[in-house]
């Protein structure tokens, strides 16, 4: 399936891994938001992905941080690509704003247990289940490992946030709501309940994350909860919900999802995105990770290739930056570290994820003189070019140390290069990118041209 799961680049530094959301740090002004295939439920991670499930959040959250300006700021600056927004740096508030408009989901299975106060609100006896509230009411809960219930006294009490900020945020999370209701009731969509989160910027109070997506709301059709309100089906998450609590083993929800259910949970997501935008869903044709590459060169946030340069030693600086030098001048992206083989060969594995998953093409240059190990043991691990550039103090340096760049275990396909300029460009070619190969048939060019000028002035 054509999903996103993880996006891994080492241009960006990844800042927070949520259960759906990844944030990457552009600026110290600017994050950048992947919102992935990835599906929670019952406060753990299914192993199964949605597709399209991260652009149809990413949409409709946008959608509705336009429509919502009026009422509160957000943090949404642009989308870059389905999936990916950039918004600007906020301190988040740790507390979820539960707004409800009717007895039903988790609150229901609670007051069906005789639970009648949720966050400090308590509601009346008798109730039954999807009953409309009189008015809609605030269950707010902690953002923690495990989401708790917690009332706004102790929401001040434990400093979660002042009881200005919190009073500011349950008035806003009110008229959200009731924008929402009247938007989404002229499209025949009933918002039951959803949830807001919000920052501080400036001082300012302003809304992030998402907004009336089928992850953070329930929605219900209009028409078939007026024909039986005991039987209404969801057109968001509760369907997978429903579906986990329908087929439990032992007590335990299972965290896998069969392809049926994937399918057709895939199907409401576009439909409801459909429904709320009034726009089509365009389901991408293209290989997701691909399209991001595009959209993220393209937005200058990263460079259309890299090539890392790993040295042994921090005490080969010097031969690595006469490396950079030449890589430097063809504006791609450079990264130097240094990691032993011997030493601490026990971080090439964390190294290995990131390089063999990036979106850009990448190479990488071991630098290793005396016993190299490294080169052999990176090309073990990693899915993409590895060249020794091996710095030797002199020849008898180089015809004593060569052979262990030279000769490698099975497997290990590490090429050698002496000449650190011929190692930079043999790595550049390596990446095989459109726009470095039109650069070098110019170089080429030159060259052959330079070489015919050159016969022809010494044969005047």
């Amino acid at each position: 399936m054509n999903c996103l799961d993880k996006i891994y680049t080492s241009q960006i530094k990844k800042i927070h891994s949520g259960k759906v959301r990844e944030s990457f740090r552009i600026d110290d002004k600017t994050r950048m938001i992947v919102v992935s295939d990835r599906v929670s439920s019952f406060d753990s991670v299914l192993n199964n992905l949605i597709p399209n499930k991260g652009a149809v959040l990413n949409g409709i959250t946008n959608y509705w941080f336009e429509k919502t300006r009026h009422i509160v700021d957000n943090h949404f600056i642009k989308a870059v690509d389905p999936n990916i927004s950039l918004v600007k740096e906020a301190e988040p508030i740790k507390v979820e704003m539960i707004v409800r408009g009717y007895l039903t989901g988790s609150m229901w299975r609670g007051y069906k247990n005789k639970q009648r106060v949720f966050s400090g609100v308590r509601v009346k006896n008798r109730l039954t289940q999807n009953r409309k509230f009189p008015k809609p009411i605030v269950t707010p809960t902690t953002k923690e490992e495990h989401d708790r219930e917690i009332t706004p006294k102790d929401i001040v009490k434990e400093g979660w946030t002042s009881k200005e900020i919190y009073d500011k945020m349950k008035k806003i999370s009110l008229k959200l709501f009731e924008l929402g209701t009247k938007e989404l009731e002229q499209k025949g969509i009933i918002l039951v309940d959803t949830k807001y989160e919000f920052g501080l910027l400036d001082g300012e109070v302003i809304l992030i994350d998402e907004i009336h997506t089928p992850d953070s709301s329930r929605f219900w059709d209009k028409e078939a909860y007026k024909k039986n309100r005991f039987n209404v089906d969801s057109m968001d998450k509760e369907y997978i919900r429903q579906w986990l609590l329908n087929n439990m083993v032992n007590g335990e929800v299972p965290n896998v999802l069969p392809d049926g259910v994937i399918e057709e949970a895939s199907k409401r997501y576009a439909d409801i995105f459909e429904k709320i935008t009034g726009s089509k869903f365009n389901v991408c044709e293209m290989d997701i990770r691909t399209r991001i590459y595009n959209h993220l060169v393209k937005e200058g946030l990263i460079k259309d290739g890299f090539v890392s340069i790993i040295m042994g030693s921090p005490m080969d600086i010097e031969h690595c930056k006469k490396i950079k030098a030449v890589l430097d001048k063809y504006d791609i992206f450079v990264d130097i570290r240094v990691t032993s083989a011997h030493k601490n060969g026990e971080r090439i594995p964390s190294i290995a994820e990131i390089y063999n998953n990036t979106l850009e093409p990448g190479c990488v240059i071991a630098v290793a003189g005396r016993s190299n190990g490294l080169g052999g043991a990176l090309a073990a691990n990693l899915a993409i070019p590895v060249i020794n550039c091996p710095p030797f103090k002199d020849k008898i340096d180089m015809m004593v140390n060569v052979n262990s760049s030279l000769v490698m275990p099975s497997k290990t396909p590490a090429m050698t290069v002496i000449d650190v300029s011929s190692a930079a460009l043999a790595a550049l070619r390596s990446l095989n990118i459109r726009r470095l190969k039109d650069l070098f048939i110019k170089e080429i060019k030159d060259i052959k041209e330079s070489l015919i000028n050159a016969d022809e002035e010494i044969r005047k």
